[in-house]
């Protein structure tokens, strides 16, 4: 069994079997229907995965391993808010009508600061500090930025990450305000183990561990019987993950730099409903 498949299923069942249903409340997601769209979730979900061991990819349904690293590209390589630079269709709901998905995400990674060595937006921070501080406790960025918010066509749910070197290794927390099981889960782990992996490489260490901490860890009333016939399933072992080893600059992988081998899974071909 994949751990990655551990983690989901020990989540989930949490979630199902002991977990807080707001369907009394007020809430603002709604179906397509305009039906207001309610979820039964945990407080303070916080899974770990330790990417020297095994790489965290679900195997009870597939991740889209392509089109998952080509978003996190989106936001940390090109740090860009223009839907038409991505190649999927995940962010079309929250598209304005300048093609944007305003001053959010990729936006916000990209805005420079001055600081006493020079300019730097968040991502080349980080790569600076990797490099010339790694026994700093600083190393982060934060993507909520308050003064912005209404002008963001979503507020960051995956808002903040901190790095953290231990010895030869690299360790990352992704902090989420809100995570929706069934869509998300399994797509942020993989984009952020990907993006650690990255920053280890061109950094000269190790990747280490990816602590996930989730505050609204939730599953959406109509998405329950889809995870249920998720949880029934027998999961394979995790596939190998590849990866450029001759890239030693952030910004020159790309989409084809990174590869998945003997990635079993299980076919989901249910249309899930998206709440926005």
């Amino acid at each position: 069994m994949s751990y990655a498949d551990e983690m989901f299923i020990t989540t989930c069942k949490d979630i199902l079997e002991n977990g807080f249903w707001d369907t009394d409340l007020e809430v603002r997601p709604r179906w397509e229907d305009g039906t207001p769209a309610h979820t039964v979730k945990k407080f303070g979900v916080v899974n770990r995965y330790d990417l020297s061991k095994e790489f965290p990819a679900v195997t009870i349904r597939r991740t889209a391993f392509k089109s998952a690293i080509d978003e996190m590209l989106w936001i940390w390589q090109k740090k860009s808010n223009r839907v038409a630079e991505l190649n999927s269709h995940v962010w079309d709901s929250w598209t304005d009508e300048n093609g944007t998905i305003g001053k959010a995400y990729g936006y916000q990674l990209g805005v420079k600061h001055h600081y006493k060595e020079g300019e730097f937006d968040q991502v080349d921070r980080v790569l600076y500090d990797l490099k010339n501080n790694p026994a700093s406790r600083r190393i982060m960025t934060n993507i909520y930025n308050h003064h912005d918010l209404s002008e963001m066509g979503l507020y960051p749910c995956a808002y903040s990450m901190t790095f953290n070197v231990t010895g030869n290794k690299l360790n990352g927390i992704l902090n989420q305000r809100s995570q929706d099981m069934l869509t998300a889960n399994n797509w942020n782990v993989l984009q952020y183990a990907v993006l650690l992996c990255m920053f280890a490489q061109v950094s000269g260490f190790e990747p280490g561990e990816l602590v996930h901490v989730i505050a609204d860890c939730h599953i959406y009333d109509r998405h329950i019987p889809m995870v249920e016939e998720l949880l029934k399933r027998d999961p394979y072992d995790a596939p190998k993950f590849e990866m450029d080893k001759t890239i030693d600059d952030f910004y020159k992988f790309t989409v084809d730099s990174f590869k998945l081998s003997d990635y079993k899974y299980h076919k989901f071909d249910q249309k899930i409903p998206v709440a926005i």
